[in-house]
């Protein structure tokens, strides 16, 4: 690998927050025109939530996906045009969206339809109340496992392991109940913090099962090409070329854990020797300095964009 190697990775639901992005906007030449794009094929006008938005409104489902999908795309349209040697593309959830556009294996505007509908079926899949989301601290994966099996007891009363961010920080998500119960048997067995999210979804939970039907149905009416740059899926923490299996894993990210850790790990064992975070936060940045300590650039500043 060229000491220049690098992976380009992709920020999901948490990143947003309102007036993200104002340098840019201020500062690049058009870098505007994919938020109207989006605007107008998904009958919502992205420019005036990211400006006027509270974080109320922009962390709804149905809103923060085609909104993050579109952020993320803007600033790798500044990225791809530097020289660089980039080995891989990886995305946390709705990331993993950004990187398949990167990899040019879907248009933005296939997987804006593609990532709109998905939000909806997710927003409508539990009824608003009804889930629950929780950040475990300091508790390792196997134990958490466990308190999952124990608390689960039926499709109305479940809790699973949604995203594995790394070997100390793992989300759980499902029913609200089981959630809550979830935390306070973590608590028991050694976690140092259990703590709510306010997210209006279970994402990657059984909870999804019902919206993953539909959604292999819509998923399927859309052509993707073999990605040009290797992506690292979420579902199985590895590269897929073939376009069937590509969405597949993409439906079954619906239901199943967001592999976070294990991409990291991964894409470190391969000898890259820094990661670039294309996205308006510096969430995944942290995730990567403390648990695989590989330099990290994000790009929620322009400033950041000079040390690409």
């Amino acid at each position: 690998m060229s000491v220049s190697s690098s992976a380009v990775i992709f920020p999901g639901q948490g990143s947003q927050y309102p007036n993200m992005l104002s340098e840019y906007f201020s500062e690049i030449k058009d870098f505007d025109e994919p938020f109207m794009q989006a605007s107008q094929i998904i009958n919502k006008d992205l420019i005036n939530l990211i400006n006027k938005g509270s974080a109320e409104e922009l962390s709804k489902t149905e809103i923060t996906q085609p909104l993050l999908l579109t952020a993320n795309y803007a600033i790798w349209k500044i990225i791809e045009k530097k020289d660089i040697k980039i080995d891989f593309l990886a995305g946390h959830s709705l990331g993993e969206y950004s990187a398949l556009i990167a990899s040019k294996s879907i248009s933005f505007e296939d997987c804006l339809k593609i990532v709109n509908k998905r939000a909806q079926l997710m927003q409508n899949a539990v009824p608003e109340g009804k889930g629950g989301i929780a950040a475990i601290i300091g508790l390792n994966k196997l134990d958490i496992e466990e308190v999952c099996k124990e608390v689960t007891q039926s499709e109305n009363h479940l809790v699973n392991p949604a995203n594995i961010n790394s070997s100390s920080q793992i989300v759980i998500s499902g029913s609200k109940r089981a959630v809550e119960e979830a935390m306070n048997l973590c608590k028991d067995r050694g976690a140092k913090r259990a703590i709510p999210l306010a997210m209006s979804i279970p994402s990657h939970c059984e909870l999804m099962k019902p919206a993953s039907i539909e959604f292999k149905t819509f998923i399927d009416s859309f052509e993707f090409k073999e990605p040009q740059i290797p992506v690292v899926n979420n579902v199985n923490s590895s590269v897929e070329r073939d376009t069937e299996k590509i969405k597949d894993n993409l439906v079954k990210q619906l239901y199943n854990s967001v592999r976070w850790n294990e991409i990291m790990v991964f894409i470190k064992e391969t000898g890259v020797q820094r990661f670039i975070e294309c996205g308006p936060s510096k969430v995944l940045s942290g995730l990567i300095q403390r648990e695989v300590k590989i330099d990290c650039i994000n790009t929620d500043t322009i400033k950041n964009l000079s040390l690409i």
